[in-house]
Formats: structure tokens, C-alpha cells, sequence
């Protein structure tokens, strides 16, 4: 039973952290504060178990970074030198504290660079995989779109890490497209300003995106 360290104490990483127990994997859950998460752990199961950040990163022979953006990095130092060699499913985005404008999120990075790089540099040893960024966590697992598999775009430096990836999102249920190294996250993290759109202006969240090929 291959062991999933799950950073982050919301509702992303309870989602993600069901889903991996849903296919058979073992999994902690890091937080800061470990004792907020006690009743998902008895209502999860006998795989199911929490920590600390660091616990988690340790624990985990893949990790999830599933916090918010603007705790991603704070996160990452936390768990420290229990990262280094693993892939590290990056689920975040830099959404900044600001309302949105006219439905469109405001962001703390600029158009040049992305969180994930950032990440990336901070931890070099570790492997950083962008996925399940671009969509609202009700879809993360076996999403049901009338028999049509939904695009996950996906990116990294190194290609064992995204291949470890695209394993996981074809068990929950996803079409994989690897949009590159993880520069390519410049243009993946913006799309969850795109799938928010129609739910901030017309409060519609249903959707996913899906690459049409010939």
C-alpha cells in the first residue's frame, strides 16, 4: 500500500486525501494544527491518519501540497528535508487576498512567473508537479461528465515525477496533458482564474475543462 502525505488541513486536501484512500493508498494528513483533523481521521479509516506538516512529509512516499497559495511556501520550509527526492503534487494557486474584479481572481504573482516555480527553486530536491489546480475540488475524483473524460493539465521538471502523476489522475478519473517543465505553470495556474469565471458572474461551478484533439 504505497503511503500519501496530504499537506494541508481544508476542504482541497480532505477531498484529495478521500480520493487516494478511495483507490487503495494509505495517507496522512500535515497540518500545524494536527488536532483539527481527529474526525476525519476516526470517520476515515484504519489507512487514514494526521500530523504534523513535517510528520506527513515524512510519512508520505508521494506528497500533495494542498494548502492556499499564499501558505504554499511557508508549508514547503515546514516540511523541509522530508520533500527532497519525492513527487510533490502541487494543487496550488497564488489567489490573492483581494477581492475579485468583475469575477476575475487577483493574483500575487505576475504574468512572468508562477507559484509553482517558486516552490520549485525554494526545494530543488524536491519534485514539483503542477495537477488539479484548474478545477473546483467537487471534480477532483472520478468526475462524472456523461462518459467524457476531463483535461488535467499537468507540468514539471521531471518526467518520472509527471509520469507518478498521470498514474494517479488516471485512477481519479482524468485525461493527462503535459504542458511541459514547470514554466509551463505560468499558463496552467492562470486557468483556475478561467474556471472561476462563470461561478463568481453566474454562480455556475459544474464544469471542466476539456482539450479537443484531431
Amino acid at each position: 500500500m504505497k503511503k500519501v502525505g496530504v499537506l494541508g488541513s481544508g476542504q482541497v486536501g480532505e477531498v484529495l486525501a478521500n480520493g487516494f484512500l478511495k483507490h487503495g493508498y494509505a495517507v496522512m494528513r500535515g497540518s500545524r494544527e494536527p488536532e483539527k483533523m481527529a474526525e476525519w481521521s476516526k470517520a476515515a479509516g484504519e489507512h487514514a491518519s494526521v500530523g504534523t506538516v513535517q510528520e506527513a512529509a515524512s510519512f508520505g512516499e508521494l506528497i500533495v501540497l494542498a494548502v492556499k497559495g499564499s501558505a504554499a511556501e511557508a508549508a514547503v520550509t515546514l516540511a523541509g528535508d522530508a520533500l527532497s527526492g519525492k513527487t510533490v503534487i502541487d494543487a496550488t494557486n497564488p489567489i490573492d487576498s483581494a477581492p475579485p474584479e468583475n469575477g476575475v481572481l487577483r493574483y500575487f504573482t505576475g504574468p512572468n512567473e508562477s507559484l509553482m516555480e517558486r516552490l520549485q527553486k525554494q526545494t530543488p530536491g524536491a519534485h514539483f508537479v503542477k495537477a488539479f489546480s484548474c478545477v473546483g475540488n467537487a471534480y477532483f475524483v472520478n468526475p462524472d461528465f456523461g462518459g467524457v473524460k476531463p483535461t488535467m493539465f499537468i507540468c514539471g521538471d521531471d518526467a518520472e515525477a509527471k509520469k507518478e502523476v498521470s498514474t494517479v489522475l488516471d485512477q481519479f478519473g482524468w485525461e493527462v496533458e503535459d504542458s511541459g517543465l514547470a514554466t509551463s505553470a505560468r499558463a496552467i495556474e492562470p486557468l483556475c482564474i478561467l474556471w472561476c469565471l462563470p461561478g463568481f458572474r453566474e454562480n455556475r461551478w459544474t464544469h471542466a475543462f476539456k482539450l479537443l484533439k484531431k
